[in-house]
């Protein structure tokens, strides 16, 4: 292991070690803290967001840009200060710190036994959403996690979601679709966060009026096991609490090839996650580059960050 992963290794292992002992009014000072010195230095990931942020709000001028980027570098923060102190969370802290509109949708298709399909964006704390379902629902789930370097920080990520009661599995390895469609078959929940994925197999889709690619697999999840596909969004007030939608099901069209529904099905969801971050997106922490405009003259997406969730 090199020494960069090491101490990346370490500051993580710190953050989860140290952060969840801290009394929260302090754990919020200190995030907020951290996100304000970021968004001074403006580094890479600052004005990534900024930019993605200049297609959200078109009309944005760079004052207003500049307020959006600080917004959410602590919207990020936030996520990070609550996912470290999360395994500290007693199951009342959990069950009242999300509240979610519309989550009949997600309610009546776990009483159908079809099997459910989760899709969300990097929008707010989805860790947090998770661990909702599995406590306040009693409801566990199965999702996919992509492997980070150092192997260890990936370990500390899996450890840290099935300790919050999610069944993780690799991204890589080519077993997770038939694992994921195996539980859905069964009757399970499936969670995915899915507005990116710059490889060759993603479906090309139109949001905020610009090209991007999003994984295929929801959409082929729902075909092949009748399961019920819902989009996912949410966000942060001023309150302790998150608050989050679930919006309505994304359906199979009825004719087609399975290239054909794929891309369909994947623009609804695009559309459903353009609405949730339309709304609020300085909770939306798109830190990496998303648009094909934005890939290099070869059109090869950028390696994956480090300790990106």
């Amino acid at each position: 292991m090199s020494l960069r992963d090491q101490l990346t290794d370490a500051l993580y292992g710190l953050g989860w070690g140290t952060v969840k002992k801290l009394p929260e009014p302090v754990a919020v000072r200190l995030g907020r803290s951290i996100a304000d010195l970021a968004w001074k230095q403006r580094g890479k990931g600052v004005q990534r967001l900024e930019s993605n942020y200049a297609r959200v709000v078109p009309d944005a001028g760079p004052e207003r840009l500049a307020e959006l980027s600080r917004a959410g570098m602590r919207s990020y923060l936030r996520y990070w200060m609550e996912s470290f102190r999360l395994p500290a969370w007693s199951p009342e802290r959990i069950k009242a710190g999300f509240d979610p509109k519309d989550v009949h949708y997600l309610t009546e298709g776990i009483a159908s036994d079809q099997g459910v399909i989760l899709a969300l964006p990097h929008m707010a704390n989805w860790d947090l959403a998770g661990a909702w379902v599995t406590t306040k629902l009693e409801t566990p789930f199965t999702t996919v996690a992509e492997r980070l370097k150092p192997e260890t920080l990936y370990d500390r990520f899996v450890a840290y979601r099935e300790g919050l009661g999610m069944e993780v599995l690799p991204h890589s390895g080519g077993t997770a679709f038939g694992t994921l469609a195996r539980r859905l078959r069964d009757g399970g929940l499936v969670c995915l966060v899915a507005e990116r994925d710059l490889s060759s197999s993603g479906v090309e889709v139109e949001f905020f009026g610009e090209t991007t690619r999003m994984p295929a697999g929801p959409a082929l999840l729902a075909q092949q096991t009748g399961a019920l596909l819902l989009p996912v969004t949410l966000w942060y007030d001023d309150s302790p609490v998150m608050q989050g939608r679930v919006h309505p099901p994304v359906e199979v069209p009825e004719t087609g090839s399975r290239a054909e529904k794929t891309s369909v099905m994947t623009q609804a969801l695009a559309d459903a996650f353009a609405t949730g971050i339309a709304d609020h997106p300085e909770d939306w922490h798109m830190l990496q580059r998303l648009w094909l405009k934005d890939l290099d003259p070869a059109g090869k997406p950028p390696a994956p960050e480090k300790g990106t969730s």
